[in-house]
């Protein structure tokens, strides 16, 4: 069997739209049934956006529907005749002209969604510039009137799998970050919760929905 593309994502998608079980969702991404469940628990992949199979012709709704009847049955990948694309050489990221204009917007979401995000890694994605995120983050970009949180993703900046990735590199430093801290914390003698940093989704981050048109 060919290898699905992006796994994880696929399996939380299978897991929040489909009935099928543990066994089969593994089966078809190549996980773990333990991993699967996980994700259907929150405990793995928490926040990650699903990767519907059927958009890109990985798998047809039918396909779904036969196995989700028997619980048997196995996911069957569908053939592909178009040739994978091949892997971008390493580099800055080229953003159309076209869609440059919408690049303050994907930063806007991307600070409101994905907070623990690095500015850095905002940047990149969307192919901008940290000084351009820290003016949308300060609401002292030059057109903050006109900017709404878009998904860049949805807006054709970054792919989903880029997404998801720096989403999880971000977490797991934020991760070993915290459990640093309260080593430290525990050797000074002080009470592990004071060294607990504060949730970055729970952070004040600027309401770029609401700006003054002043």
């Amino acid at each position: 069997m060919s290898q699905v593309l992006m796994p994880k994502a696929t399996a939380v998608w299978l897991v929040e739209n489909t009935t099928l079980t543990f066994d089969q969702i593994s089966a078809f991404t190549g996980l773990h049934p333990l991993e699967v469940q996980a994700i259907a628990d929150g405990e793995v992949a928490g926040g990650m956006t699903g990767f519907d199979p059927t958009t890109n012709g990985q798998l047809t709704k039918e396909e779904i529907k036969r196995v989700e009847a028997d619980q048997t049955a196995r996911l069957k990948l569908s053939p592909r005749d178009v040739p994978m694309p091949v892997a971008r050489s390493k580099g800055p990221r080229y953003t159309p002209v076209a869609k440059r204009q919408d690049r303050p917007d994907a930063i806007a979401w991307l600070l409101k969604v994905h907070p623990e995000l690095q500015e850095s890694q905002v940047a990149k994605l969307v192919g901008s510039t940290k000084s351009t995120v820290q003016s949308v983050r300060d609401r002292t970009h030059w057109n903050m009137q006109n900017v709404r949180p878009r998904d860049p993703v949805t807006l054709g900046l970054c792919s989903l799998k880029d997404l998801n990735d720096a989403v999880d590199k971000a977490r797991r430093k934020a991760a070993r970050e915290d459990a640093a801290r309260k080593k430290e914390a525990a050797k000074a003698g002080l009470p592990v919760e004071e060294a607990t940093p504060v949730d970055p989704a729970e952070a004040d981050q600027p309401d770029v929905e609401e700006t003054s048109h002043n």
